[in-house]
């Protein structure tokens, strides 16, 4: 197989996952559970939930923002780095999806520690401002793209200084490179980039990444004193 065939990309995930990110039966179930619940397949992969477990884990996180719960496999995955005393909120635009993920939150014992709210986020984030909330550590963006530059403003109003900030799906098979594109989910994402460029508080990069999710990538963002 050539290194370019989507089968190789598939295989090498199959390994590191099966090496470094087994999964155990909350998170097989969670993912079950989302697919008989019909939920697209558009969760973070294993390996992907795992560098998201990590960096929380380096980070220190006690508070995790989440913006995109689906079935709740990646908040499996963020709430499992939080220690004892530590919170995360997970805003998820469908009922259903939420439905979905609070059963498989539970499932995996962070129910007393991950909140799923339901509603579109550029709602609920005025609201969870307005209750004053100790700052986040950590913020995971993964929900409608062309919203990107929003969720990242929300971000840093919310965030503490040293916060990280990961935004997903920034490649967009490569389409992220057209400036004339007129796609929302590519205006969306490069307005968010252009944000991590040029905003006074923002430092960060974007990754590339191939594997079973095809070819896309991350930013990463560190939010300054």
């Amino acid at each position: 197989m050539s290194s370019s065939d989507p089968r190789l990309w598939n295989d090498v995930d199959a390994y590191f996952t099966t090496l470094l990110s087994p999964e155990d039966e909350a998170l097989t179930a969670a993912l079950r559970d989302s697919d008989a619940a019909g939920l697209p397949h558009i969760n973070v992969a294993p390996n992907q939930g795992k560098l998201l477990h990590l960096l929380a884990l380096v980070q220190g996180a006690r508070r995790i923002l989440e913006i995109g719960t689906l079935g709740g496999y990646s908040t499996i995955w963020l709430g499992r780095a939080l220690p004892g005393d530590g919170r995360l909120i997970s805003f998820e635009y469908d009922a259903r999806h939420a439905d979905v993920a609070r059963r498989n939150i539970e499932r995996a014992g962070l129910g007393g520690q991950a909140e799923v709210r339901v509603g579109p986020a550029l709602e609920s984030l005025p609201k969870l401002a307005d209750e004053n909330p100790e700052p986040f550590d950590f913020v995971f963006i993964d929900a409608d793209k062309v919203n990107n530059p929003h969720y990242l403003e929300w971000a840093l109003k919310l965030a503490r200084p040293g916060a990280l900030i990961v935004l997903d799906n920034v490649v967009r098979g490569g389409r992220v490179t057209d400036a004339d594109s007129d796609a929302p989910d590519i205006r969306g994402t490069r307005a968010a980039l252009d944000l991590i460029a040029t905003h006074p508080r923002l430092t960060g990069t974007a990754v590339q990444t191939v594997g079973s999710k095809g070819y896309d990538g991350f930013a990463l963002a560190r939010v300054l004193d």
